[in-house]
């Protein structure tokens, strides 16, 4: 059985990564300021739902025959950064796009909510939100990286794997997701000002940067 002083010392390295702002913070800010209150739970289930099956995958030391295997991590690492570099690079082209239209059609498209729909595929979907996080997740060689690294360290030796692995990825899941009802109330707290036409102009184009940033530095296998 784990110790948890184990316990403890894992959430501490989980506790200090999800905090660091990265794609997973983009993501869930820039669609809770939207005001996409059902598809950012999803966003943010999504995401969870990727941890957890990356937990689940290296209990199982299917992630080790991944990373083992350069074709494999090359073939999910190529795979994940078209897809983000995709999402973030159609995002800013929406965004752009958006600013140079006329304050009516602006308006209309905010009114319709169709620019809000850019690197989604979706409106305020519960389905759509939870698709883009796992896929997100799951596209980030990275993550399956991270926990064959971590993950055994926290494992006692001779034990069964899978009900330890589980466990510390439940408790990576935990923190994120309070991480993540934060990140949701402040957007919340900011909603009138993020609802503004020029802020969330403005924040779709950063979040797009990030995203396409991060695919292009996943292809560059930083």
């Amino acid at each position: 059985m784990i110790s948890l002083d184990a316990i403890g010392t894992f959430a501490l390295i989980v506790g200090l990564l999800t905090l660091t702002p990265g794609l997973d913070t983009a993501l869930i800010l820039r669609t809770a300021a939207h005001g996409h209150h059902r598809r950012v739970w999803g966003v943010v289930l999504g995401i969870q739902s990727g941890t957890l099956v990356w937990g689940v995958l290296t209990s199982l030391g299917v992630t080790a025959l991944l990373t083992a295997s350069h074709l494999a991590y090359q073939t999910l690492r190529w795979a994940g950064a078209a897809y983000l570099v995709w999402m973030g690079g159609r995002l800013l082209w929406i965004t752009w796009r958006s600013s140079s239209e006329s304050p009516q059609t602006e308006g209309t498209r905010s009114t319709t909510g169709a620019e809000t729909k850019a690197g989604s595929g979706a409106g305020d979907t519960l389905l759509g939100g939870w698709r883009q996080g796992i896929v997100t997740n799951l596209l980030n060689p990275k993550m399956g990286a991270f926990y064959v690294a971590v993950l055994p360290q926290f494992i006692p030796a001779g034990a069964p794997h899978l009900a330890p692995g589980v466990l510390l990825a439940g408790v990576h899941i935990l923190l994120a997701v309070v991480w993540a009802c934060a990140l949701i109330a402040f957007a919340h707290a900011l909603r009138d000002r993020l609802q503004r036409p020029a802020a969330r102009r403005y924040l779709d184009r950063i979040t797009g940067t990030v995203i396409a940033a991060f695919g292009i530095r996943l292809a560059l296998g930083q």
